[in-house]
């Protein structure tokens, strides 16, 4: 579906804006043909898209900087961009915006292993920054599903987490600090290599403020040890309602895995027909590791398991050694891909108590059945971080806008059982909507007051986040 395309004053300003920018930045750093646009002009939330005036991509702060300061001499919307992996619509440009992409600005600038910290440019990918120090027994232990492509700037921009947050915490559980640029092209520099800074903590204000407040171009970043052994194991229910009480009862006894993942049976199918790893026929599973020293390690699995068999399980298999923990994490790892074999989908974040498990998954399957749309949930059952994914097609009319009904339905459902609407994936434009859903109007202009104090023309990230009536409101005014 195409956003709108820009007006005619707009155009006719682009030579002008791109000629400033040609002058401030290095040879290539701006793209403006409109062929070449094309490749911006959606993130992953591809059902909207819509190519920007023009991209930029700094390699440094500075440049950073200087793009800043002609787009807000000229008044023109900035909307940053990481690696695009946004499922929110985070980085989807509007027809009268400057895209600035840091991908190019990927290096370690220090590693610090007697201090357990590492600094990057945030266009460094999430997965990479575990790669250059674990020959020295380091890692980093946010690990979303993206970690692959998504980069630093994305996951703070979300607080992403991933299947390991559980032990680990999110993004901004070992974010230290960051460089950021404000709109105006002010360089600010929040927290640093330690572990809270004085003052305010605006640190913890811009991670997860979705690129509403200044674009991130360092990050200083906690690393951990690498622990002694990890094993998982996997354990199969007959009814999605018993391994969500199941995963209730672990978290309610104490023990703290490295990682619970759940699995229902139409992305057990899926997975089976893509990776072959040899899960079991059954409606749910649990993927559940535990991590530290041999001992360690199994007197959690046997903890863990003796939970699970007052559950009736009707698998319960622990990993060996390497190689049968690999085959239990490839499903998985693999499911969003053998998903999209099936057809089209639109995979949701929301986040709910552990203990609504059970009752969120009995009624997201009663509003599939009302819709007529299947659904598929795998999602990170340890902190109720859920990940329904409404298949659908999107070549049929109407389909798509039934499934963001669908979708609406089980994020209304998430914040009334006391969850929120999100738990890493960000509002982007996807759930801007819903915001009244889980905050009062107070709460909401409390918070656009705080983007008011970073960037008073409300030029950066236009239309996310915020109800659309109130940011046009804002920006407006």
């Amino acid at each position: 579906m195409d956003m709108p395309r820009p007006d005619a004053a707009i155009l006719s300003r682009k030579a002008a804006i791109v000629a400033r920018l040609q002058a401030a930045l290095p040879a290539g750093a701006v793209i403006h043909d409109a062929a070449e646009t094309r490749a911006y002009e959606c993130d992953a939330l591809t059902a909207y898209r819509c190519a920007p005036l023009c991209v930029v991509l700094p390699g440094s702060t500075e440049e950073v900087a200087a793009a800043l300061r002609i787009c807000h001499a000229e008044g023109v919307p900035v909307v940053p961009r990481g690696a695009g992996t946004s499922l929110a619509g985070g980085a989807l440009p509007t027809a009268d915006c400057v895209v600035l992409g840091i991908a190019r600005m990927n290096g370690v600038i220090e590693t610090n292993y007697a201090d357990r910290y590492i600094r990057v440019q945030a266009g460094r990918t999430n997965l990479s920054v575990t790669g250059a120090v674990e020959a020295q027994g380091f890692f980093y232990a946010p690990d979303p599903s993206s970690q692959l492509a998504c980069a630093i700037a994305g996951n703070v921009a979300m607080n992403s987490g991933g299947a390991h947050c559980l032990k680990y915490g999110v993004t901004t559980n070992n974010l230290l600090g960051v460089t950021m640029v404000l709109m105006d092209g002010t360089v600010v520099t929040l927290g640093g290599a330690h572990m809270d800074a004085g003052g305010l903590d605006l640190l913890g204000v811009v991670c997860g403020s979705e690129g509403q407040l200044g674009v991130v171009t360092e990050a200083t970043l906690r690393i951990l040890p690498k622990p002694e052994g990890a094993r998982p194991v996997l354990i199969g229910f007959d009814s999605n309602e018993v391994a969500g009480a199941c995963v209730s009862d672990i978290i309610k006894a104490g023990v703290l895995p490295v990682a619970i993942e759940f699995m229902d049976r139409p992305c057990i199918r899926a997975t089976e027909a893509f990776a072959h790893a040899g899960y079991p026929d059954c409606e749910a599973l649990l993927i559940v590791e535990v991590e530290g020293a041999p001992a360690e390690i199994d007197d959690q699995l046997a903890r863990i398991t003796a939970i699970a068999r007052r559950h009736n399980p009707v698998e319960l298999r622990e990993a060996r050694d390497g190689d049968e923990a690999a085959r239990i994490w490839l499903g998985r790892k693999s499911a969003f891909g053998a998903m999209g074999q099936i057809n089209d989908y639109v995979c949701l974040d929301g986040t709910i108590p552990v203990s609504q498990l059970p009752n969120v998954l009995r009624r997201i399957g009663e509003i599939s059945r009302q819709y007529g749309l299947d659904v598929g949930n795998v999602f990170h059952a340890g902190d109720g971080n859920m990940h329904p994914l409404i298949l659908y097609n999107a070549n049929t009319p109407g389909e798509l806008e039934k499934c963001e009904a669908m979708g609406a339905d089980i994020l209304r459902l998430c914040v009334e059982v006391g969850g929120c609407l999100t738990g890493e994936h960000g509002v982007g434009i996807e759930k801007r909507d819903l915001m009244v859903s889980q905050f009062a109007p107070d709460d909401l202009e409390i918070q656009m007051a705080v983007k008011d104090v970073f960037d008073p023309g409300w030029l950066l990230n236009p239309a996310k986040v915020f109800p659309l009536a109130a940011s046009e409101a804002r920006r407006a005014a």
